[in-house]
């Protein structure tokens, strides 16, 4: 382990931390874009293969179930195994189903593509915030959390751009377009085998003061690996109201979030009456807004807990003021006439969507103590459930109400997740939550 500084000069902190944070990033870049274009390709998979959009809707949602029951075992293969071997097997399996979805010629085949990219996800993020609880302190985690979001949101856009174009290009198509996007996966997963370490402490150019500023912001419950040789207590775990209301806020908010990443094309290319290009383009605008409002969420909450020390106000309260202010502006979109103000105002509370997603992933490595994999791996796979129904449902919403009756739908799930990080204790970890209330520790 090297020590940067000569005698008498301040040791160098080191930034391999940071690193660390932007190789989760690129990961989690690169599975959004193999994730998510599907909703620029939804009308074209629909046309070119006799579908009805009841039919890719199904598609669209196979995704979600397998991501959804994948998580805790995945969860768990990554608090067994390490993020260093997790993390390369997940990629590899995203990117052979990529590889699979372009080439597959029937709907059962497009269908198990697209269950097999969803199942070899499941990791992913579970990973991620293992690591993260590993390698920063309490004080910076929620920055890396935040850009973890940013990333998604990053790929979701990136890949909604070039599918527009790719899409309508007859050497591509929207096979060739997900051939191609099945590559950065397997070019990342030996890279990353080679260069990751699981803690800090076993990588070669973390120096000294940077392995004792990591150790000296860890809270005491465990993200160290002597976690790894202890069982999860799955009955105290699930039994947990702290874990129950971070669920459902969970749940809440993925359903919500997945109104972009799923409708929103279609959504342009029927209320607004776009061609697929300035579809896709525009459905780069929510995007961006979540990934800037990831960032800036993330940056935000750890700035109010350096000022503060309160994690209710730095988790709770953003989680709140976001989330009320997205169905706002969502509701505020209805009523306005003609696409741009429409666009721009559902963009604008996409931002402040994107500032709620570090504060659910930041929450679990606050309250996961010993076991940060298995509860994100809990949430995640709850916030899935509801992914996955908003995804189904929206086709017979729209039926029956119209894409404004869809809209209502999206800015309510972020009011109930408002509700729910009212109820949160964000003090202690899900297995030994204080007694004191909600209200209790909003006025500390």
């Amino acid at each position: 382990m090297p020590d940067s500084a000569p005698s008498g000069v301040p040791p160098r902190r080191g930034w391999v931390r940071y690193q660390v944070a932007l190789a989760l990033c690129a990961a989690a870049a690169v599975s959004y874009i193999c994730r998510n274009t599907i909703s620029v390709a939804e009308s074209t998979i629909r046309s070119d293969l006799g579908l009805t959009k009841e039919e890719t809707g199904i598609l669209m949602g196979a995704f979600f179930l397998p991501y959804a029951l994948g998580q805790i075992p995945a969860g768990l293969i990554a608090h067994r195994k390490g993020t260093r071997y997790a993390l390369p097997l997940f990629a590899m399996g995203w990117s052979a189903a990529t590889l699979m979805f372009g080439m597959a010629h029937t709907l059962a085949g497009l269908i198990a593509a697209r269950a097999g990219m969803g199942l070899s996800q499941a990791g992913i993020f579970s990973s991620a915030t293992q690591t993260i609880a590993r390698w920063f302190p309490r004080s910076e985690r929620a920055f890396p959390n935040g850009a973890l979001g940013s990333a998604m949101s990053l790929g979701g856009a990136l890949g909604a751009w070039i599918a527009g174009y790719l899409i309508v290009d007859e050497r591509v198509g929207w096979r060739g377009m997900f051939l191609l996007f099945s590559l950065p996966g397997f070019l990342f997963a030996p890279w990353f085998l080679y260069w990751f370490r699981n803690q800090p402490e076993e990588h070669d150019r973390v120096t000294r003061s940077e392995l004792a500023h990591i150790q000296s912001g860890r809270n005491d419950t465990g993200e160290t690996a002597a976690a790894v040789a202890e069982p999860t207590p799955w009955r105290r775990l699930l039994s947990s109201r702290a874990t129950q209301w971070i669920c459902l806020q969970q749940f809440c908010r993925a359903g919500a979030v997945m109104f972009f990443f799923s409708w929103f094309a279609t959504y342009l290319q029927e209320r607004h009456k776009m061609d697929i290009p300035k579809s896709g383009f525009l459905s780069m605008l929510p995007s961006l807004g979540i990934f800037a409002g990831a960032a800036l969420g993330g940056a935000v909450m750890d700035w109010i807990y350096r000022r503060t020390g309160s994690l209710w106000h730095s988790r709770n309260g953003v989680a709140i003021g976001a989330s009320l202010v997205c169905a706002a502006f969502t509701l505020l979109a209805i009523f306005v006439e003609g696409t741009t103000p429409a666009v721009l105002l559902i963009s604008a509370g996409s931002l402040f969507a994107g500032a709620t997603g570090p504060c659910g992933y930041t929450i679990t490595v606050d309250k996961g103590g010993r076991q940060v994999a298995p509860l994100f791996a809990t949430m995640n796979m709850v916030g899935n459930v509801g992914a996955l129904a908003f995804t189904v449902l929206v086709p017979l919403v729209e039926r029956a109400v119209g894409w404004n009756g869809v809209m209502v739908c999206f800015a309510v799930l972020f009011v109930l997740s408002a509700f729910c990080w009212w109820r949160i204790n964000p003090s202690g970890t899900v297995l030994e939550e204080p007694t004191t209330t909600p209200s209790s520790h909003a006025a500390r």
